[in-house]
C-alpha cells in the first residue's frame, strides 16, 4: 500500500519554478543581515562607479548587497513608483494581491477536489467521482479568470513603475543642461542613455515579479500550516520553516557576488552599446579614413570584455545552480517526505486506528500534496535570494543615476581635476563654482573670470572686458587657445572658477553653431525650435512670418519643395550644410534674442548671404559674438577678441589697420 501511495504521491509533484516576491524581503533581510560578518573585499575595481568621496577615510565603491542600504533605496524609489493611496499603481497592487489571493485558494481547493477524485477512482465510486468532477470543471472559468486576471495586473504594474519612474528621470536629467554636464563634464556616470532605457526597465520588471512571487510562497506557507498543523501536528511545519532559515544563511553567503556581477555586466553591456553607437555616428568620418579595420578592432576588444564576463557570469550561475537544485528544491522535498510520513508510519497513532483503506489514501494525497506545496513554498522563498542580489544591482545602477542628476541639479558635480602648474586661477586653489553669476539684460561682462576646463586645465588666468547691447565682437584665435571654452562659460555650461560674469538669462542668448541640429518634427519645427507650434501662436506669430524668414536667409523654395510646413523628414539629411546654416539663421531671426553666438556658423553660405544676415541682425538689435576665419566678417563688429593660445588675450575696438590681420 504504501508503495502504490508513494507512487500516486510522485506523480503529483509539480515542478519548482525560480520565482521571488516583495513580500518576504522584510523576513529574508533579516536573515541576511544576520550572516553579514564583512564587506565584500573582493570587488574588481573595474565594476563599480566613482562616487563622490564624502568620507576620505571610507570607501567610495558601490556595493550591491541586500542590507539595510538596499531597503533605503527600495523605500525611496517606491514613493517614486507609487505617487498616492489613489492612484493607478495602487489599484494595480491591490489587484495582483487579490489575485494571488485568490489563485491560493484555489490552489487549496483543488488539492481537496483533486484528491477526493482520485479517492473515488480508487474506490470506484462512480456518483462520487462524477460530483467532484462536474465541480472541477465549473470552476475551471473562474480559475483561468483568476489567472489572466493577474498576468493582467502584473504587465500593467511593470509597464505604470515603468513609465513613473521614467518621468522622474527624465524630469531630472533633462532639468536644465544636466544631460549635457553628465557627458561632458561629471565622470561618474557613462552611458546613460542605457541606464534611462534598459536598467530602468530592467529594475522595474524585477521589482514587480519580486513582489508577486515572493508573496504567493508566503502566503502558501500562512495556509498550507494551518491546513497541515491540524492533519499532521505543529511539528512538521515548524521543522520546515526551521529549514528555511538555514537554508537561506547557507545559499546567502554563497550569493553575494551575484549584485556586483549584475552591475558589472549592465556596464560591459552599455560600453559595448556606445562603441556600436559612435560607429553609426561618425560613419562618414571613418569611412574617409578607411578605418574600419580600427573600428573593428575597437568593437571586438569591447565584445570579448563583455564576453569574458558573461562568461564568468554563467559559471557562477552553473556552480550555485547545483547548490540551489539540492538545497532548495530535493533537500527541501525530501523533509516532506520524511516528515508527511511520521504520523502514518506510527501504528499506535489513534486517528488511524479505524481508518478504511479509501480513507488512509485520500488523507495521505492531500497532506502529501499540502506539504509538497509547503516546501515548494519554501525553496521558492530560499531561491528569492539569488533573484534579490540581481535586484540589488539594478537599485544599485538606477540609485547611482539619480544621486547624480541631483547633485548636477544642485550644480555639484565630480571630475578628476588636472591643475597646471600655475596651481589655478592667481595661483590659488581652483575650485569649480566658486564664481557668481549676476543676471542683468543687455550686457556681458566678465570680472576676474579665469577660463578653466571642467579637468582643471588653466586656459587664461583672468578675463576683464564689458560688451553692452549693440557692440558686436568677433572672437579669434588659433585653435584650441579658448574660444569654444569662452562661449561654454557664457552659456553656463562649464561652472565659473572664480570673478563674476554678468549676463542675461541664459533664454536671452542663443548659439549658432557650425554644424546646427535639426530636431525630429515637422519644417516649421525646425525654425521655431525649441519652441512648439502652441509658443509660437502664443507670441502672436503664423506661418507667413516664418517664411518670411525663411525668404530673408534665401530659403523660400524650401516649402514648395519638402511639401510645406507640416512636412516631416530626416532634416539632418534632407538639408545640405549650407540649407542647415541658412536654416539656423532663419531660426536665429524667430527667436529675437539680445545676444548671439555664431560659431563658424556661415561657412558653408555665401559671401553676399552671409553679408545680408549680419546686416539683418544689426537692424533687429541682436549683438553678435561671432567666431569666423573670414576677414570680411571684421567690418560688421566694433571690438575683437583674440586670444593666443598661450594664456594672454586682448579685447580692443577695431580700427582700419587692426581689420587687416583678420584672425
Amino acid at each position: 500500500m504504501a508503495i502504490a501511495i508513494s507512487k500516486h504521491l510522485g506523480l503529483a509533484l509539480p515542478q519548482s519554478r525560480h520565482i521571488i516576491g516583495l513580500g518576504a524581503a522584510g523576513f529574508l533581510v533579516y536573515f541576511m543581515k544576520k550572516s553579514e560578518t564583512g564587506n565584500f573585499k573582493d570587488q574588481a575595481k573595474d565594476d563599480v562607479y566613482l562616487l563622490r568621496d564624502e568620507n576620505k577615510n571610507s570607501s567610495s565603491k558601490e556595493k550591491a548587497h541586500i542590507d539595510g542600504v538596499f531597503i533605503r533605496r527600495i523605500w525611496k524609489i517606491l514613493k517614486i513608483l507609487v505617487p498616492g493611496w489613489w492612484s493607478k499603481e495602487t489599484g494595480f497592487i491591490i489587484l495582483v494581491a487579490l489575485t494571488l489571493l485568490m489563485r491560493t485558494r484555489f490552489d487549496v481547493w483543488m488539492i481537496g477536489n483533486g484528491t477526493a477524485i482520485e479517492s473515488s477512482i480508487i474506490d470506484r465510486d462512480r456518483q462520487r467521482f462524477v460530483q467532484h468532477l462536474v465541480k472541477y470543471i465549473y470552476a475551471q472559468p473562474t480559475i483561468a479568470l483568476t489567472n489572466q486576471l493577474l498576468k493582467y495586473g502584473l504587465n500593467s504594474l511593470k509597464l505604470h513603475f515603468r513609465k513613473q519612474f521614467s518621468l522622474h528621470m527624465y524630469q531630472q536629467y533633462l532639468s536644465g543642461h544636466t544631460y549635457y554636464k553628465m557627458s561632458n563634464i561629471d565622470n561618474r556616470i557613462s552611458n546613460a542613455d542605457q541606464l534611462l532605457t534598459q536598467d530602468v526597465e530592467k529594475f522595474c520588471n524585477s521589482l514587480v515579479e519580486l513582489y508577486s512571487n515572493l508573496s504567493k510562497p508566503l502566503l502558501d506557507i500562512v495556509i498550507y500550516i494551518y491546513g497541515l498543523t491540524g492533519a499532521i501536528g505543529a511539528q512538521g511545519p515548524a521543522i520546515m520553516i526551521g529549514y528555511l532559515a538555514f537554508s537561506g544563511l547557507f545559499l546567502n553567503r554563497l550569493r553575494k557576488p551575484i549584485g556586483k556581477l549584475t552591475v558589472s555586466e549592465q556596464r560591459h553591456e552599455g560600453e559595448y552599446r556606445y562603441v556600436n553607437s559612435r560607429l553609426i555616428t561618425n560613419s562618414e568620418e571613418i569611412a574617409f579614413y578607411n578605418g574600419n579595420k580600427k573600428e573593428q578592432m575597437t568593437i571586438l576588444d569591447t565584445f570579448n570584455r563583455l564576453f569574458r564576463h558573461l562568461q564568468r557570469f554563467i559559471s557562477f550561475r552553473f556552480r550555485m545552480g547545483i547548490v540551489d537544485d539540492i538545497i532548495a528544491k530535493y533537500m527541501a522535498t525530501t523533509f516532506g517526505y520524511l516528515i508527511v510520513s511520521r504520523p502514518f508510519m506510527n501504528l499506535s497513532n489513534p486517528k488511524f486506528e479505524n481508518a478504511t483503506h479509501s480513507e488512509l489514501v485520500e488523507d495521505y494525497y492531500r497532506s502529501g500534496r499540502m506539504l509538497v506545496r509547503l516546501s515548494q513554498a519554501i525553496g521558492r522563498i530560499v531561491l528569492a535570494g539569488r533573484e534579490m542580489s540581481r535586484l540589488a544591482g539594478f537599485t544599485s545602477r538606477v540609485t547611482e543615476l539619480m544621486k547624480v542628476t541631483d547633485e548636477l541639479n544642485q550644480g555639484t558635480y565630480q571630475r578628476t581635476m588636472v591643475h597646471s602648474e600655475s596651481g589655478g586661477a592667481g595661483g590659488n586653489e581652483l575650485t569649480p563654482g566658486s564664481g557668481s553669476i549676476v543676471l542683468k539684460d543687455k550686457i556681458i561682462k566678465f570680472e576676474k573670470v579665469p577660463l578653466v576646463t571642467p579637468n582643471g586645465d588653466v586656459l587664461i588666468k583672468e578675463m576683464n572686458f564689458e560688451v553692452p547691447s549693440g557692440m558686436n565682437v568677433i572672437v579669434c584665435g588659433p585653435n584650441g587657445c579658448g574660444k569654444s571654452s569662452l562661449f561654454r562659460v557664457l552659456g553656463e555650461l562649464w561652472p565659473l572658477f572664480g570673478g563674476t560674469l554678468t549676463k542675461p538669462h541664459r533664454s536671452k542668448l542663443f548659439y549658432v553653431p557650425q554644424r546646427p541640429y535639426m530636431t525630429l518634427g515637422t519644417l516649421r519645427d525646425q525654425v521655431i525650435y525649441p519652441d512648439t507650434h502652441a509658443e509660437m501662436k502664443a507670441k502672436g506669430l503664423d506661418d507667413s512670418v516664418l517664411e518670411s524668414y525663411l525668404k530673408q536667409v534665401q530659403l523660400g523654395n524650401i516649402l514648395e519643395r519638402e511639401g510645406g510646413w507640416d512636412s516631416i523628414q530626416d532634416w539632418m539629411d534632407v538639408l545640405s550644410g549650407g540649407e542647415k546654416q541658412r536654416m539656423a539663421m532663419a531660426r536665429l531671426f524667430y527667436h529675437k534674442p539680445q545676444f548671439a553666438i555664431l560659431d563658424e556658423c556661415t561657412s558653408a553660405v555665401s559671401v553676399d548671404v552671409e553679408g545680408f544676415m549680419y546686416q539683418h541682425c544689426k537692424k533687429v538689435g541682436i549683438t553678435l559674438f561671432t567666431v569666423s576665419h573670414r576677414k570680411s566678417l571684421w567690418r560688421y563688429h566694433e571690438y575683437y577678441l583674440l586670444m593666443d593660445g598661450r594664456g594672454k588675450y586682448e579685447f580692443k575696438r577695431i580700427e582700419e589697420d587692426t581689420s587687416a590681420f583678420g584672425s
